[in-house]
């Protein structure tokens, strides 16, 4: 295998392995048979033929034909996803902080992972007066956050019922969502308005409202929403929230 400078190596040896077998399969553009990849790697042609058989149950590596091997389809999708994350920030940044500027509030964008939101970028000031910050990487249940509540209101109505009975629709504070029936009147107004709100039910003394963004394909990639305590929350900044998701959608190709 190819050496790695010192104090680069992964603490698993199979997973030093992997890597190997995945260069060895990026270099070639055809499938490579297994006597390939061992000489390549330098791992026995067992060694290399379990891992390769393991790799491809999770679709990394795709058999074309028998003995011979590719990078499978499960890198595309998930270097799709880092791709829409990385262009989507890109996209925001601007927009973000023009939105800062008029509300004095963080701003944030947020984007499904599972169950959860994960936060992946936000502009914000000292003088905000937000007394908790929710830090870049961060992560909250669906429905508990305005930006979680966007992606449940583009679910199918059994996906959403799914998702209560995975989570149990746990709640953070008094005023969280923690039944079904109030969930589910919860994202009809979320569809009709195209908004979804925050009522301190993740954080007291928090309130966000949010607004999806869009991808060339119409699809829900990710949420912008504006926090405030929860007497500061203005309901004029709504219009505002909506077109400045919607110059991000445009940015990423969006068409109405």
């Amino acid at each position: 295998m190819a050496s790695k400078p010192e104090g680069q190596q992964p603490a698993i040896q199979v997973i030093e392995r992997i890597f190997a077998l995945l260069d060895a399969l990026a270099a070639h553009q055809d499938p490579v048979s297994l006597k390939e990849l061992s000489e390549a790697t330098q791992l026995h042609p067992s060694t290399a033929h379990r891992i390769l058989n393991d790799l491809a149950l999770g679709r990394f590596v795709d058999r074309p034909e028998a003995g011979s091997y590719r990078l499978g389809m499960r890198l595309l999708e998930l270097g799709n996803l880092v791709k829409a994350r990385l262009d989507v920030r890109d996209a925001a940044l601007g927009p973000m902080r023009e939105l800062h500027k008029l509300t004095h509030q963080p701003v944030n964008l947020s984007v499904r992972q599972g169950d959860e939101i994960v936060y992946i970028e936000r502009t914000y000031s000292e003088r905000s007066g937000m007394q908790v910050v929710r830090a870049v990487g961060g992560r909250a249940p669906l429905h508990l956050t305005s930006v979680g509540k966007l992606f449940l209101a583009h679910d199918e109505p059994q996906r959403v019922r799914a998702y209560a009975t995975r989570t149990g629709l746990s709640g953070h504070t008094r005023n969280s969502i923690t039944d079904l029936p109030r969930l589910e009147r919860e994202l009809a107004q979320v569809r009709a308005s195209a908004m979804a709100r925050d009522d301190e039910e993740l954080e007291l003394g928090v309130r966000c409202m949010a607004a999806g963004i869009f991808d060339d394909q119409s699809k829900l990639v990710a949420g912008l929403s504006v926090s405030a305590p929860a007497d500061r929350l203005e309901e004029s900044w709504a219009e505002r929230v909506k077109a400045t998701a919607a110059q991000i959608s445009a940015a990423l190709g969006h068409r109405v």
